[in-house]
């Protein structure tokens, strides 16, 4: 079962496509497909989306001139660990105590805005939460069988049961405030 996920964003975002033409021989070139995010405020950076081979057509020569394309990187940290399905029953639903999951993806802005915050209170609650990411593109079985829908998404276990569930890119105080009614 495929999964969509929609990033969860304030300033709305306008979605272009271009197309890149590839040489794999010398009659024949392959097309490439990408769909962009434009955020407005952006000042034109683009972020890629997706990409999907479309077809082998005839070879245009075509020249490329200027135009960057920012693509976001995974990153880790040594203080929230990383869960996918493979782990999840292990690490999660096994877990004692409370555990904070933050559902998120490479190409989502707002999960970048939410990723300071979740290794801030990963720092602030050491000893008392554990603190995981789940990356939807890398692991999509998890996400949608706790309906998932939006990232970034913040899902709070308690002994291995589903508490409360932070949708989008929330102040904070917000998630300090859910973490600490379970704290109690």
């Amino acid at each position: 079962m495929a999964a969509a996920f929609t990033c969860t964003s304030l300033p709305p975002l306008s979605l272009r496509c271009s197309e890149t033409r590839i040489a794999s021989s010398p009659s024949a070139s392959l097309s490439a497909r990408r769909l962009f995010a434009v955020s407005p405020e952006s000042g034109g950076l683009r972020i890629r989306l997706s990409q999907s081979l479309t077809s082998i057509q005839p070879r245009v020569p075509r020249l490329r001139r200027g135009g960057v394309v920012c693509e976001a990187q995974e990153t880790t940290t040594d203080i929230v660990s990383i869960v996918n399905d493979s782990t999840w029953d292990s690490l999660v639903l096994k877990a004692d105590g409370l555990v904070l999951v933050d559902f998120w993806a490479p190409w989502c802005g707002p999960c970048k805005m939410i990723d300071p915050l979740v290794n801030e209170l990963a720092q602030q609650y050491t000893g008392k939460v554990k603190f995981y990411k789940l990356n939807t593109d890398d692991s999509p079985s998890t996400p949608c069988e706790y309906k998932v829908r939006n990232i970034p998404t913040i899902l709070i276990f308690v002994n291995g049961e589903k508490k409360d569930a932070i949708v989008g890119a929330v102040p904070k105080s917000a998630l300090t405030s859910s973490i600490d009614k379970f704290l109690q």
